[in-house]
């Protein structure tokens, strides 16, 4: 019998070599895939790898060992260009509104489960799966006759956030061999196949190193002002600020100050205090559901406005061009625009948007 073809995306992190290692081990005809993304013109910026934009030499030096060990080949796609076009152009953009972008999020839409497989598949690779190494969970319902997203049992590693925007036709082919698993069981499994990277310190940052060299300048300092429009300082550039920061504004005022919002076409940063932080309400543009096609009417949440957000009782109710107004039951602190909102019903990931605007 012929058996199930399954491409796994390999980064050189433990997650994805060991999600790898339990396929093989389940009878699947095992495959790895790694994504180039980083330009070597911008190495003389990176003083360390750790970060999903940096070298990989290392990285794909430990993603070889892995295949050697397991004994699966092993295929390199390049995709640095689109990248560039659509993660890295993001990122940039995003900021330059005065907004705090998802980067995770676009690449994981776009990229790893769109790109990346329609290139694998351009190239004569067969499979007939996708997997990678996140911390979530994929089933199929058969009454709603929908593929629908669940929160990784490990709660602490849990990442279905960063993959809200995925549709169903993405959700049908992929494969999360750690949803069920968690961190410590995947390091124990790493250490028994003496697998090279299985105490590599985990990558916290999109990019490790100075991010900021991709604005190149083109940033321009302004006045920080208060919320009645009092200078109080100066700001270096918007890019360098998001809502919430308390640190580096350069201001004494005798009380703490903390970023509250930014304007970016009057090019300013407005400070206030960590009470004015906090929102009752904000509005969530460029929606994706999973759990249904279409919110009709209100819905009880629990809604996650940041990756490390405690998930908070929320009502959702549809707004016009594919809007959603978001209501807490109680204020949330720092709602930031650019960053994910994503909806949760017990351990069933419903849906999310971007964050366009806090009330």
């Amino acid at each position: 019998m012929r058996k199930t073809k399954v491409l796994v995306g390999l980064s050189g992190g433990i997650d994805s070599s060991v999600s790898a290692l339990l396929l093989k081990e389940k009878g699947y005809d095992v495959m790895g895939v790694f994504m180039k993304i980083f330009d070597e013109k911008d190495k003389n910026i990176f003083l360390a790898s750790g970060g999903c934009y940096g070298p990989e030499e290392k990285d794909l030096e430990d993603v070889k060992k892995v295949c050697k060990i397991l004994g699966i080949p092993l295929y390199v796609v390049d995709l640095k260009n689109e990248y560039k076009e659509i993660v890295l152009n993001y990122f940039k953009e995003e900021y330059l509104k005065g907004k705090t972008p998802n980067p995770c999020v676009i690449c994981n839409r776009f990229l790893k489960f769109d790109i990346l497989i329609k290139k694998a598949l351009s190239l004569g690779i067969e499979f007939n799966f996708f997997a990678t190494g996140h911390y979530a969970r994929v089933e199929y319902d058969e009454n709603r006759r929908r593929y629908i997203l669940k929160k990784g049992l490990d709660k602490e590693k849990d990442q279905s956030y960063f993959l809200f925007l995925l549709t169903q036709e993405q959700l049908s082919k992929i494969i999360f061999p750690l949803g069920t698993y968690t961190k410590d069981k995947v390091r124990e499994i790493g250490r028994k196949y003496n697998f090279p990277m299985v105490d590599k310190a985990e990558s916290q940052d999109f990019i490790k190193g100075d991010r900021f060299f991709l604005f190149n300048g083109i940033t321009k300092e302004g006045e920080i002002v208060d919320k009645n429009g009092r200078v109080l300082g100066r700001h270096k550039g918007i890019i360098y600020y998001t809502i919430g920061q308390r640190k580096g504004l350069g201001i004494a005022k005798g009380e703490p100050l903390y970023v509250i919002s930014i304007d970016e076409k009057e090019n300013k940063i407005i400070v206030g205090t960590e009470e004015d932080l906090y929102k009752k309400q904000l509005i969530a543009e460029k929606v994706n559901f999973i759990s249904f096609e279409k919110l009709e009417g209100e819905m009880e949440v629990e809604a996650k406005i940041r990756y490390k957000h405690t998930p908070a009782k929320a009502i959702i109710k549809s707004i016009k061009d594919n809007k959603i107004i978001v209501t807490f039951e109680k204020p949330q602190r720092a709602p930031t625009p650019g960053q994910a909102v994503v909806f949760y019903k017990n351990d069933e990931t419903i849906g999310g948007g971007f964050i366009s605007e806090v009330i």
